[in-house]
């Protein structure tokens, strides 16, 4: 601003008149602060020492002033402490209160004025300015800016460069830690749903995995176009009971020396091949022989026969399939093909033909919910040359025709 315009300025303000907008804002902010105390006067005021001090305000000046080491200033000061009488004690802290309300007091009427304390924006600090410390919360002074009298203001301190460097580096550390922070919490959330999934995933294999997995890796989905071929002229053959059907590719071993009927001992049975139902004629035999194999199951189950008749449904009318026993190959054409009820045991009977063999399975593949059944009349050798069977009547009546080996998911809810 040039000479020309201060000389202008002051004489706007000596001049009332030569401006008359700004006289009119005078006028305005005068009114609406005509009652209202100068600021900075109730500043001043509130800022003089107090007429009396007291016998404790009195020796902390002393102290405060006597150039002594903060360290005597504190161990005085304990020391006069620790004599006074209570009364005097709850005196002492009656005074601190008071000087911080009225400290308190004076920054409020600052903020809302929008000033700021002269002498470079020092803080004035009481001469009783005193903390608790961890000792018998004896009050002490805290620092050595603590003690400067009142009046006083705390001195601005020259700083060199190395501080000042040392002071950015500590916010820009303060910065980067924040963004650091940030970033490992994104990293523990990351991590965190990561391994929930994990667990998900975990847990839906053990639960379904007969259901979706299990289907993917059963041998032979579909109809090989090259079936086992059986030379019903051989003699020769495997002494080890099989069921053989050609069309699916399946040959698998017949388990005849399981003599119990019930569930568990089924189950296990099938994790050695597909097992013959105690309580119906061998092959060979007149009567209704009845085999039982898994559909399909559960991956973490045990033997390696899980999915011995996955693709029985392929089978239809007309087709063959055989039963070796006791050194002789039996074969039989299949005459009929149902699903049933898990409790239609009617299947287990003898049939119109004098000696079938009926194979059984879950249905869907990997579920409990139906029993597909499928029967074939023996075709070879002739059937006049069977016996008898050889089956005593059962200790206990079968409720439920046997089913694939219940899942995890089975086991706990009791659903299929």
């Amino acid at each position: 601003m040039t000479d020309s315009d201060n000389d202008s300025t002051s004489k706007s303000r000596s001049h009332p008149g030569q401006n008359p907008a700004a006289d009119l804002i005078r006028k305005k902010i005068g009114s609406l602060y005509e009652k209202e105390p100068n600021t900075l006067d109730e500043i001043e005021e509130s800022l003089e020492p107090h007429a009396e001090l007291s016998k404790h305000q009195i020796y902390m000046r002393q102290l405060s002033t006597s150039g002594r080491s903060l360290e005597d200033i504190q161990t005085s000061w304990h020391q006069y402490y620790t004599s006074l009488s209570d009364t005097e004690k709850h005196q002492v802290w009656q005074e601190f209160y008071d000087e911080h309300k009225r400290q308190a007091k004076i920054e409020k009427q600052v903020d809302s004025r929008g000033q700021s304390n002269p002498e470079n924006d020092s803080v004035i600090i009481p001469d009783q300015s005193i903390s608790l410390s961890n000792d018998n919360d004896k009050p002490q002074v805290h620092s050595v800016a603590d003690t400067i009298p009142r009046g006083a203001s705390k001195p601005n301190i020259p700083r060199t460069v190395g501080e000042v460097k040392t002071q950015l580096l500590s916010k820009a550390s303060s910065r980067a830690s924040v963004r650091l922070r940030a970033k490992q919490q994104f990293q523990s959330l990351l991590f965190g749903v990561a391994s929930g999934l994990v667990v998900i995933a975990i847990l839906l294999f053990g639960f379904f995995n007969d259901r979706f997995i299990a289907p993917f890796i059963t041998p032979s989905k579909n109809v090989s176009s090259t079936p086992i071929i059986i030379d019903g002229s051989s003699s020769s053959f495997d002494k080890v009971p099989k069921i053989i059907i050609p069309k699916i590719n399946v040959e698998i071993p017949v388990v005849y020396d399981e003599p119990s009927i019930e569930e568990h001992a089924m189950q296990n049975a099938l994790e050695r091949g597909v097992v013959h139902y105690a309580t119906t004629p061998n092959p060979g035999e007149k009567g209704n022989a009845v085999i039982f194999g898994h559909s399909s199951n559960n991956i973490l189950n045990k033997g390696k026969y899980k999915f011995a008749f996955v693709l029985l449904s392929k089978l239809e009318v007309g087709d063959t399939f055989y039963a070796t026993k006791d050194g002789v190959r039996y074969g039989y054409r299949i005459f009929e093909k149902k699903i049933v009820k898990p409790t239609e045991l009617s299947v287990l009977d003898s049939t119109a033909k004098p000696s079938t063999v009926t194979l059984i399975t879950c249905d869907p593949p990997g579920t409990s919910l139906n029993r597909l059944i499928v029967i074939g009349e023996q075709i070879s050798p002739d059937q006049a040359s069977n016996k008898a069977s050889s089956v005593t009547a059962p200790s206990t009546k079968a409720t439920i025709i046997p089913s694939n080996s219940q899942s995890l998911w089975q086991r706990i809810t009791g659903w299929f």
